[in-house]
C-alpha cells in the first residue's frame, strides 16, 4: 500500500490539509485501492487559537506526531523544523510527502525530504508575489525549486512554474483546498460571542486583519493605519481580530478610538461569519483574499503585490498599496456602493482535494513514486 506523509504546520495549513484527509478518506471507503497517510504537525503555530481550535473545528484527526517546532526566530524555527522532521523520517519511512502553502514548515519539510530521498508534492505550487521581501516568497521559491509535483490553484500559478522550468506532466491545476473547506464549512459558520455585545448587524462592520512586519512592526504606521480606517469608514463599526505580533506592537502604543473594537483571535467558523456578514474587510492577508472572493465580500488588501493576483482579475479583491494615504478613496467606493462584483476562478468549486487525491493514486498506481531506501 503506497504511503504519504502529509505535513502541516501553521494556520493557513490547516485550512487547507482538512479536506484532503476528508477526500482520502471518502476514496478509501469507495475504492479497493487504498491510500495509507500520516499527518505530521509541526507544531510551527502552537497556541490553542492559533493550532488546536482549527483542529477541533475542521475536524483534522488527531496529527500521528505533534513536533512541537514552534517559537524562536524564522532560522531557529526552521532548524527545530529539519531536526526533528529528519528524525520522523529516518523512524517512518514514506513515499511522498506532501507539502501545503508557504509557511516555514513547507520550506524546511520539503528540504528534509529530498535530501532523504523521498519525492515531494506541493499544494498551491507555483503561487508568486515576486517580492522577496516576503518571507513566504522565499519559502514558495525555494519550495518549488526542489518539489517532484505540483497542484495549483490557478492558470497563472502554471505558466510561473513552466517559467521556471518545470514539465507540465508534473503540474496538475486542481483548484483550490482552501475553498473546498470554506464551502465544506460554510452553513457551521457562527456568531462570536461578542456579536451582540457590540450590537453588531450584517453589513453594518468591517473585519480588520493586520499582521505583516511592515504594517505592523513600526509602531507609528500601525497607528497611522488605525487612524486613517477609524476617519474614513463613516458610522461603521471595525471588528479587530489582533493577531499576536500585532497585539505586541499595539502594547507599546496608546491608541483607542470607538469605532475599532479589538478581540482575540477566532477560530475558523467564528472568523468566517464575520466576514461573511461585513461590509467589507480590510486586511494585509493573503488567505483571506480567496475566502472574500468565494464569498462576494469587498476585500482591501493593504499590500503593493499579491500571490493570488486572481481575486483582483476575477474576484472582488483590491490592492490598495502599503502606505495609508491610498486607503480613503477606496474605501469611498466602498461605501457608495461602486465596488466591483466580482466572480469566482476556475475550479475554485470545493472539489480540488478529490482531484488531488485521483492524481495521488494514478501516480502510486503508475509507479511514479517509489520510496528510495537510502539512509539520510
Amino acid at each position: 500500500m503506497p504511503h504519504l506523509t502529509i505535513v502541516a504546520g501553521a494556520r493557513p495549513n490547516f485550512m487547507k490539509i482538512a479536506p484532503i484527509i476528508r477526500a482520502i478518506k471518502s476514496w478509501n471507503l469507495a475504492n479497493e485501492k487504498q491510500l495509507d497517510y500520516a499527518l505530521v504537525h509541526t507544531g510551527q503555530h502552537f497556541d490553542a487559537i492559533m493550532s488546536q481550535t482549527f483542529f477541533t473545528e475542521l475536524e483534522i484527526p488527531e496529527p500521528d506526531i505533534n513536533l512541537h517546532a514552534g517559537g524562536g526566530t524564522q532560522a531557529e524555527q526552521t532548524a527545530a523544523i529539519m531536526l526533528r522532521f529528519e528524525a520522523y523520517l529516518n523512524e517512518h519511512p514514506t513515499d511522498l510527502v506532501l507539502v501545503v502553502g508557504d509557511v516555514t514548515s513547507t520550506l524546511a519539510c520539503s528540504i528534509v525530504a529530498q535530501k532523504a530521498h523521498v519525492k515531494v508534492a506541493h499544494i498551491e505550487g507555483g503561487i508568486r508575489s515576486n517580492d522577496l521581501t516576503m518571507p513566504e516568497e522565499i519559502n514558495r521559491l525555494v519550495t518549488d525549486a526542489i518539489s517532484n509535483y505540483f497542484f495549483t490553484t490557478s492558470e497563472t500559478a502554471n505558466t510561473n512554474l513552466r517559467n521556471s522550468g518545470k514539465s507540465d506532466d508534473a503540474i496538475f491545476f486542481v483548484g483550490n483546498t482552501m475553498i473546498d473547506t470554506l464551502l465544506h464549512q460554510r452553513n457551521r459558520f457562527r456568531q462570536p460571542d461578542f456579536w451582540t455585545e457590540l450590537k453588531l448587524e450584517k453589513e453594518n462592520y468591517f473585519v480588520l486583519t493586520l499582521h505583516r512586519p511592515n504594517n505592523v512592526d513600526d509602531s507609528a504606521k500601525l497607528v497611522l493605519w488605525l487612524k486613517t480606517i477609524a476617519g474614513n469608514v463613516g458610522e461603521f463599526k471595525v471588528v479587530f481580530p489582533v493577531h499576536p505580533r500585532t497585539k505586541k506592537m499595539l502594547e507599546k502604543v496608546e491608541f483607542s478610538d470607538d469605532r475599532i473594537y479589538f478581540v482575540e483571535p477566532q477560530g475558523y467558523l467564528n472568523f468566517n461569519y464575520l466576514v461573511e456578514n461585513s461590509k467589507g474587510v480590510i486586511t494585509d492577508s493573503g488567505g483571506i483574499t480567496e475566502e472574500t472572493t468565494v464569498m462576494g465580500i469587498p476585500c482591501l488588501t493593504l499590500r503593493n503585490s499579491t500571490e493570488r493576483p486572481e481575486t483582483v482579475t476575477i474576484g472582488t479583491n483590491e490592492l490598495i498599496g502599503d502606505q495609508p494615504k491610498n486607503l480613503p478613496e477606496y474605501l469611498q467606493r466602498l461605501l457608495s456602493n461602486q465596488w466591483k462584483k466580482g466572480g469566482v476562478p476556475p475550479l475554485w468549486d470545493g472539489k480540488a482535494s478529490e482531484r488531488i487525491v485521483v492524481y495521488l493514486i494514478n501516480l502510486f498506481r503508475d509507479d511514479s513514486i517509489k520510496y528510495q531506501d537510502k539512509c539520510i
